[in-house]
């Protein structure tokens, strides 16, 4: 059996991107069942209205779905259950202090399959207001007509 290489990804929050203003990004692994990276391994899951908090010194995930693998037994996982995160000491003490701060909260980003082992990419945020969102959309779509005219003034030239 070859080892698997690179990363492949499994669940993308683009949402997040959107809503919040993301501020810090750590990977990390998780704590999971044999269904879980089962069902994972088929590229089922889902990201939207997860957060990260901070317990006794360890990080835990919670409201991400993985579903159910479906030829699980007895021994499946229940698709909502809260995760453990493996993190150093000091990056979940500092993830802590940060967001005990007002408006900052922890999501996840993305998770992926990296070198075979699941790892999630979670990012200390702090939440937008509606004029922000709509300032980073209009930026957005500025930059995507001005690409458009540089494109085309670049093909005017060739012909």
């Amino acid at each position: 059996m070859a080892k698997e290489k690179g990363r492949k990804l499994i669940a993308q929050n683009k949402k997040a991107r959107h809503d919040y203003l993301i501020i810090d990004t750590y990977e990390c692994g998780m704590v999971l069942t044999g269904t879980e990276v089962k069902s994972l391994r088929q590229g089922r899951a889902s990201l939207t209205d997860g957060f990260v908090q901070i317990d006794g010194g360890e990080a835990w995930l919670h409201n991400v779905h993985v579903p159910e693998y479906t030829q699980g037994t007895w021994t499946n996982h229940s698709a909502r259950r809260k995760r453990k995160l493996l993190m150093h000491r000091l990056e979940i003490d500092k993830l802590d202090s940060k967001s005990s701060e007002s408006g900052h909260t922890i999501v996840p980003l993305a998770m992926y399959f990296k070198d075979g082992r699941a790892k999630i990419e979670i990012a200390l945020a702090k939440g937008k207001k509606e004029y922000d969102k709509r300032q980073t959309l209009r930026e957005k779509q500025d930059l995507r007509e001005t690409n458009r005219a540089i494109a085309a003034v670049k093909r005017k030239q060739r012909a």
